[in-house]
C-alpha cells in the first residue's frame, strides 16, 4: 500500500509539473500574441510599419502578421516602407583599381615626366595609413541606431571568391569551414538558400566559383539578381530578369556571364510583396537608392560594396535582440555604404544566416543563441584568400 501511494504521489506531482509547465507556456503565447497585436496595430503607425516589414523579411515567421492585417492592410504597409526602383548596370570605367605598388610606379612616372613634383614619401605614407599592419584587410566597428556592425575593407579585390561546398547536397557547412578548408584568412555568408531545418545544403539560382557555374536555375525564384565579380575584379549587380519582369533562361544567364567575363558569383533576391520583401540594390554607380520610410524593416545584414579604388567593402550587421539591438534597415545599409565611399553597394542574404569570420574568429555570427559561437549551415560563402 505504502508503495502504492508513493508512485499515486510522484504521479500527481509531474502532472502539476506538467500542468505548471502548459500553464506557463499558454501564458507566454497569450502574452506575445498581445504584443505582436499591439505591435500591429494602427494607433501606432510607426510601430506597426516597422514590426509587419521586420517579420516579412524573417524566412519562417511571415505568417504571424497575417494574424491581424488583411492582405490588402500587409501590402498597403509593405508599400508605404518600400524602396524605388535601381536597374542601371555597372558602370565599369566608375573603377580604377590600383595596389599600392602601381600607385607608387605610377606616380614615379608621372614625376619623370614632368607633370607632377616628386612627393614619393606623401605617396608610401598614405598607403601604410589605410593598411597600417600590410595585411591587405582593415575590420572598422559600425555603431547605428539600432545595430551594431563589422565593416571589413578588403583592398584587394582579387582576394574574393565563392567558395561552395559542391555538389550540392542536403546539408551545408559552417562559415568557418569554407575559410579554413581553403586556406583563407576571411569570410562571410553569400547567396540565397535553402533554408530547412539549418540544412543549407541547396543554395537559389545562378552560382559561379572560378569561372565555373555551378548552378543554373534562373526561374527557381522571383526577382533573383546576380552580384558578383569580373575578371577584372569589378562588382556587378545584374538583374536576372528583363522589363518585362520575366525570368532570365537558362542560356541567356550563360551569355551574361561569358559577355560580361563574371569569375564569381551568387543571387539574392529583389521583391517586395506580402510574401517577401527582399532588397537588392543599394548604390549603383554612386546613385542611392530612393526609399519611402526606411525602404525595409530592421534585421541582421550582410551587404557588399565597391569604392571608386576597388577596394572592398564587406559588412554585417546584428539584431533580432542580439546585444539588445533590433536590425539594420536598408536606409541604415545605403548610409553606411555612402559613409566608408562605395560607389556600388548590394545587399546579400540577411537574418540568422548573416556572419562574419576573420584570422581564426567570428567577428560577427548567428543570432540563433545555440549557434551564438559558429554560424548557420549554407552551401555556399564569400572567402578573402
Amino acid at each position: 500500500m505504502g508503495k502504492l501511494n508513493q508512485k499515486l504521489n510522484i504521479g500527481f506531482l509531474v502532472l502539476k509539473i506538467f500542468g505548471f509547465i502548459m500553464t506557463f507556456v499558454a501564458v507566454l503565447f497569450l502574452v506575445l500574441y498581445i504584443l505582436c497585436g499591439m505591435a500591429c496595430s494602427s494607433k501606432r503607425p510607426n510601430a506597426q510599419r516597422t514590426f509587419v516589414t521586420t517579420m516579412l523579411e524573417t524566412g519562417k515567421l511571415k505568417f504571424v502578421v497575417s494574424w491581424y492585417l488583411s492582405e490588402e492592410e500587409i501590402n498597403s504597409i509593405v508599400a508605404s516602407n518600400s524602396m524605388g526602383e535601381l536597374n542601371e548596370e555597372v558602370d565599369e570605367s566608375l573603377i580604377n583599381i590600383k595596389s599600392g605598388d602601381k600607385v607608387y610606379e605610377e606616380h614615379v612616372n608621372e614625376v619623370d615626366a614632368g607633370n607632377v613634383t616628386d612627393n614619393r614619401e606623401y605617396v608610401e605614407n598614405n598607403e601604410k595609413i589605410e593598411d597600417p599592419d600590410g595585411d591587405g584587410i582593415d575590420v572598422f566597428e559600425v555603431i547605428g541606431r539600432s545595430f551594431r556592425g563589422k565593416m571589413m575593407v578588403v583592398y584587394d579585390p582579387s582576394r574574393l571568391s565563392v567558395s561552395a561546398k559542391y555538389p550540392w547536397g542536403k546539408t551545408g557547412q559552417e562559415l568557418h569551414k569554407f575559410v579554413i578548408n581553403a586556406g583563407s584568412v576571411a569570410g562571410i555568408n553569400g547567396g540565397l538558400y535553402e533554408e530547412g531545418g539549418n540544412t543549407g545544403g541547396k543554395p537559389y539560382g545562378v552560382v559561379v566559383s572560378n569561372g565555373e557555374i555551378l548552378r543554373n536555375k534562373p526561374k527557381e525564384k522571383k526577382g533573383l539578381v546576380l552580384i558578383g565579380f569580373t575578371e577584372d575584379n569589378i562588382l556587378i549587380v545584374e538583374n536576372l530578369f528583363d522589363d518585362d519582369l520575366n525570368s532570365f533562361s537558362e542560356k541567356q544567364v550563360e551569355e551574361l556571364i561569358e559577355r560580361k567575363k563574371i569569375r564569381d558569383a551568387v543571387c539574392f533576391q529583389e521583391e517586395a510583396s506580402d510574401k517577401n520583401n527582399h532588397f537588392v540594390q543599394l548604390i549603383i554607380n554612386g546613385e542611392k537608392r530612393e526609399m519611402n520610410g526606411m525602404g525595409s524593416g530592421l534585421n541582421p545584414r550582410t551587404a557588399i560594396g565597391q569604392r571608386a579604388d576597388g577596394a572592398l567593402l564587406l559588412l554585417v550587421t546584428d539584431g533580432r535582440g542580439a546585444s539588445g539591438h533590433i536590425g539594420a534597415s536598408a536606409s541604415d545599409l545605403i548610409e553606411v555604404m555612402e559613409e566608408y565611399g562605395a560607389v556600388n553597394a548590394a545587399n546579400l542574404d540577411g537574418g540568422s544566416s548573416s556572419c562574419m569570420y576573420y584570422n581564426g574568429e567570428y567577428l560577427m555570427n548567428s543570432v540563433t543563441f545555440y549557434y551564438a559561437n559558429s554560424s548557420w549551415n549554407m552551401p555556399l560563402a564569400l572567402i578573402v584568400k
